[in-house]
């Protein structure tokens, strides 16, 4: 029953028809259909209050695609001219601007800017540069990528996601790499904290105190993690870091240690280190591709919330802080989840090989 107040809202048989099409017809805005539906409701006779609940949407709504429906019927639902200044630059010359910035470059640069894109075009700055966000172009970035050229690539990527996704039982897998040639460095004068209105400043410049080497093992499990420092980068070292593991693990526990292809992995010594050990199995990961061993994840958060703006005079003073950070994060430590099965993997790399080898270089 329709309420006192309300204008009465009734519908000719084209009017429905049409509404009933544009809210249900897939290409419609979520805007106009949402409207659509609101006047289809109003015309059963509910009063705005029911329509909103209904809907979900906020009583004002109702009353004003109500109201604009009574005034200009199906006209009233489209949006109204926005204000401001119109166009000065239509469609023609966005494409020509966007299309010149993906396939072509300056004669005295290797891509464009926004000043010399305007130049080129006749428009300003600005323009241009509301231009390239709105289509997501960034001419002066670039990335890099290197493809694996390992022939085993394929089974190695599903042995080593195969360990993430389903690890064997009673066994432990570890990732295991080195962090080589870490610097113990110290500025040459005091650094300057952080204050209102102003970041922390240092110099430029720094005094070099001495490298280690960080020999990591973590746990894909727990993200507990097996650490030691050495002073060289060798089979030997390796083979010592090996015994600590060996001695860190219970003796019931096989382990599985997800490496890279470095030499010192390979050697003699560690054949015959592996050969008395059996309940250890290296899997080693494709070639120039470290993106697959977690541990170096993990080397990241070493790296970014320690190393990279610590100060450090030697290198024992350097050691003694990384063994600190280690302890902290085996305190509470934080696995990191693996998500892409092989499939994905494998499937992602050739829809990427199969775009390189189509773009014509």
């Amino acid at each position: 029953m329709r309420r006192s107040g309300l204008a009465p809202l009734r519908l000719t048989d084209e009017e429905r028809a049409t509404l009933e099409r544009w809210a249900r017809r897939p290409k419609s805005a979520q805007a106009l259909a949402l409207r659509c539906r609101v006047v289809l409701a109003c015309a059963e006779g509910g009063h705005n209050t029911d329509v909103a609940a209904r809907l979900g949407v906020n009583r004002t709504t109702v009353n004003k695609w109500r109201a604009r429906f009574l005034a200009d019927r199906l006209d009233g639902l489209s949006d109204e001219p926005r204000p401001g200044a119109p166009r000065t630059i239509d469609d023609e010359r966005v494409e020509a601007v966007i299309v010149r910035t993906l396939e072509e470059t300056p004669a005295d640069a290797t891509h464009w800017s926004t000043r010399s894109m305007a130049k080129a075009t006749g428009m300003s700055q600005s323009s241009v540069s509301r231009m390239w966000r709105a289509f997501g172009l960034k001419p002066h970035l670039t990335e890099s990528f290197k493809l694996s050229t390992d022939p085993l690539f394929v089974d190695k990527v599903r042995d080593v996601v195969g360990l993430y996704l389903n690890p064997p039982e009673g066994a432990l897998v570890l990732c295991v790499d080195e962090k080589s040639q870490i610097q113990a460095l110290d500025r040459t004068a005091p650094v300057l904290p952080l204050r209102p209105g102003l970041p922390e400043r240092r110099t430029h410049d720094y005094v070099r105190g001495g490298t280690t080497n960080l020999y990591a093992a973590l746990d894909v499990a727990s993200g507990r993690v097996i650490s030691d420092m050495t002073e060289r980068h060798r089979a030997e070292e390796f083979r010592r870091f090996l015994n600590l593991v060996n001695r860190s693990v219970p003796e019931n526990l096989d382990v599985h240690l997800v490496v890279d292809n470095v030499s010192t992995h390979k050697t003699p010594e560690i054949h015959r280190w592996l050969v008395r050990h059996p309940r250890f199995h290296l899997h080693f990961t494709p070639t120039y591709s470290s993106w697959m061993n977690l541990v170096e994840r993990w080397f990241a958060e070493l790296t970014n919330k320690w190393l990279r703006r610590g100060t450090h005079r030697s290198t024992k003073e350097l050691e003694a802080s990384i063994n600190g950070w280690i302890d902290r994060w085996n305190d509470d430590p934080k696995p990191f989840v693996w998500h892409k099965s092989a499939d994905e993997i494998l499937e992602t790399l050739a829809a990427y090989c199969a775009r390189i080898s189509d773009s014509g270089h």
